[in-house]
């Protein structure tokens, strides 16, 4: 294995553990490894490998929490769906934007990120909520318009966007913390794999880093979760730590990027 492969590896494997542990906000820095650890030359192409390593990520996340119960799987599609349209248009817009520049304004996604991490997320809701013909008249609008938008940010700069799904399943349909996580992961492997398959076509995607990256991502998955387990009593000094770490690396993102373009 080259020093390239490892640290393809080693990359994957930092994603997959910050997953573990905070849980949705790890895959942002998916992005700046592959660029700035890995050495890859092309932000679109870190993009959209990225698209790729975060939705197969999701999608094993996902078999652990359907066990359990908690996806909400008629909202689920919905918001995928409409996901999937606002990714499409997001994922063309950026490959038609300048890769230094589609950088830093990732960095500046990151310090958003980082920032919005830092506020104390509430787990109330209403685990009963279901789609249904009565409820669908008030569900199903939400659930398009928040698809939508937050699909079309997720394509745009290749993330799962967990952050940005989560919050918005609980606005949409009032349910709690644990089910939307959970309900969110379908949206996060769809939106993946469409944003994966649009920069795919255009070219844009490294097989061969992505065939290291996601194993290494799955491995730290493991890791991540059972160190989370143990220190389960210290989740919120975790999502701090993170935190902190998402706003130092935005802020180098977004300066490497502008002085690239300057």
């Amino acid at each position: 294995m080259s020093p390239t492969d490892a640290l393809s590896v080693a990359s994957g494997g930092v994603v997959g553990l910050a997953l573990g542990l905070v849980g949705g906000g790890g895959s942002i820095l998916s992005v700046p490894l592959m660029v700035y650890a890995v050495g890859v030359p092309s932000p679109h192409v870190a993009v959209g490998t990225s698209a790729l390593a975060v939705a197969a990520s999701a999608l094993a996340s996902l078999r652990q929490h359907a066990r359990k119960g908690h996806v909400k799987w008629r909202c689920a599609l919905v918001f995928a769906a409409a996901g999937i349209l606002g990714t499409l248009a997001g994922s063309s817009l950026a490959k038609a934007v300048d890769g230094q520049r589609l950088l830093a304004l990732f960095g500046v996604l990151m310090l958003v990120v980082g920032a919005l991490m830092l506020r104390p997320r509430k787990g109330e809701g209403d685990a009963g909520v279901r789609l249904t013909v009565l409820t669908a008249r008030h569900l199903v609008p939400w659930l398009v318009a928040t698809g939508l938008a937050v699909g079309a940010l997720s394509g745009f700069f290749g993330i799962g966007g967990g952050f940005l799904i989560v919050p918005a399943l609980m606005l949409a349909t009032g349910m709690p913390l644990p089910h939307a996580i959970a309900t969110s992961l379908v949206a996060v492997t769809a939106v993946g794999m469409a944003t994966a398959g649009s920069y795919a076509v255009s070219g844009l995607v490294d097989w061969r880093l992505a065939a290291l990256f996601i194993p290494g991502g799955i491995a730290g998955g493991f890791v991540g979760m059972q160190l989370g387990r143990a220190l389960a009593g210290r989740k919120r000094a975790l999502t701090t730590t993170f935190a902190a770490v998402v706003l130092a690396a935005g802020a180098y993102v977004v300066s490497r990027g502008f002085q690239a373009m300057s």
